[in-house]
């Protein structure tokens, strides 16, 4: 165990042990990459009963919008779009974007956010639900983007006969985006 901090109370803290405090952070912070590819290989033994695995299933969706010529970021969201789905089942999404969103535009944190509610589309009205139960954010400026991430990407993802691209293809992507400084200045510490 390295050097600690001089108080047991946060209000006693002094200037240096949170500047401590913040290289510990960012010293942690530099492993993200290698946590976030470790959750994405625990998708491979989640969810039952779907015809391919739920890391399949993000990899297919990452694959697709790379094909399709998204962005890296983008590639990225759809890539980790269903990372929390193990450990936050009931609002996995919000999960998701909560991870990405230091790391990319506002954009594809909203479509990270949203498109579980965007999914429910194409199922939700088999089980007494309403399918049109994202139109109450049409007004929002990126919900024709959701809804095309889910089209083209998401709900169309679940085929064991897709040729999809590996994880180790998506490892640099991850370094990259994961290793960037947040563009969130919430997210920095003035030396």
């Amino acid at each position: 165990m390295g050097q600690l901090v001089s108080f047991t109370r946060m209000q006693d803290g002094t200037r240096e042990d949170y500047l401590l405090l913040d290289q510990s952070e960012r010293d942690c912070a530099r492993q993200l990459p290698e946590r976030i590819l470790g959750a994405l290989h625990e998708l491979d033994h989640s969810v039952e009963g779907y015809a391919v695995s739920r890391l399949t299933h993000s990899l297919q969706t990452a694959t697709r919008a790379r094909r399709d010529g998204a962005d890296d970021e983008l590639v990225a969201g759809a890539l980790i779009h269903d990372i929390g789905d193990l450990l936050a089942p009931y609002n996995h999404a919000q999960m998701a974007a909560a991870i990405i969103r230091p790391y990319v535009r506002a954009q594809v944190t909203w479509i990270v956010e949203q498109h579980e509610l965007f999914q429910t589309y194409y199922y939700v009205h088999h089980l007494g639900g309403d399918r049109n139960a994202r139109d109450r954010l049409r007004a929002h400026p990126w919900y024709q983007d959701c809804v095309m991430f889910c089209e083209r990407y998401d709900q169309s993802s679940f085929d064991p006969a897709y040729e999809t691209m590996t994880l180790s293809e998506f490892e640099p992507l991850v370094r990259q985006i994961f290793s960037r400084a947040p563009h969130d200045p919430r997210y920095t510490v003035a030396p």
